[in-house]
């Protein structure tokens, strides 16, 4: 399997694809996810599942990219189902700020077979941004993320419609925020959200591809393959 490029979506694809899923990578490690999470994106292609993931440099309009990523999503999925016909509803994926992402979709989820989150986090721009609490005063700017933290958690509970919601949280990862995030999702009047807890910290679903890519398959550590080999079996569990 090779990465195809189209606009800002790679994909990657089984040659008889058995389902699809869509994307959206955390930080600036998003601006590349072919690279940064090869491993993972790479191991679900391995296991039938054609992936779309999104390329983008994180702004402060998150609602906006949000809508783009959906519109992305969207073009791609039906170029996919040219090529390999009908396939089930896609299953959304999402790493640090690309979950927020995704539970910020137009379509409150609802295209969607369910969410696995993958260390949510939903940071106010200046525990995000180094500094930028206290160069904004200077310039005389107030700056914040759209919606900012609690908004976006009250608009988890009131608008988010998707049901199956998998939220993962790595164990020595300082900057998880699953708590929140399934305290919003429970408030919902329907809801099947599970929390999984696995080895690792906020760079798990990301760090394996790094390494794998400048380092080759040798840099392996034993211990974190064991974690994405656990990681993918979960996804794929809870996209058919």
């Amino acid at each position: 399997m090779n990465w195809r490029q189209q606009g800002t979506i790679w994909r990657i694809s089984p040659p008889q694809p058995i389902g699809q899923v869509d994307f959206i990578g955390g930080s600036y490690l998003a601006a590349t996810p072919q690279v940064s999470y090869r491993r993972l994106l790479e191991d679900l292609g391995k296991a039938g599942l054609a992936v779309n993931a999104w390329a983008y440099v994180p702004g402060f309009d998150h609602q906006s990219q949000a809508r783009e990523a959906w519109a992305a999503f969207r073009t791609a999925r039906r170029e996919l189902e040219e090529r390999h016909g009908s396939l089930p509803t896609p299953l959304r994926l999402g790493h640090s700020l690309g979950c927020k992402l995704h539970l910020l979709a137009p379509d409150g989820g609802r295209n969607s077979s369910g969410l696995v989150a993958l260390s949510f986090n939903n940071f106010q721009a200046e525990q995000s941004i180094p500094l930028l609490g206290e160069i904004a005063p200077r310039l005389g700017v107030e700056t914040e993320f759209s919606p900012g933290p609690g908004e976006t958690l009250r608009l988890i509970s009131r608008h988010y419609q998707a049901e199956r919601n998998l939220v993962v949280r790595f164990g020595r990862d300082e900057l998880d925020q699953s708590d929140d995030l399934v305290d919003a999702l429970n408030q919902r009047e329907r809801n099947d959200t599970e929390l999984l807890h696995l080895p690792g910290d906020h760079l798990t679903p990301a760090s394996a591809g790094l390494r794998r890519t400048l380092l080759g398959s040798w840099a392996d550590d034993p211990k974190r393959v064991d974690v994405m080999r656990r990681l993918t079996a979960a996804i794929c569990r809870w996209s058919g």
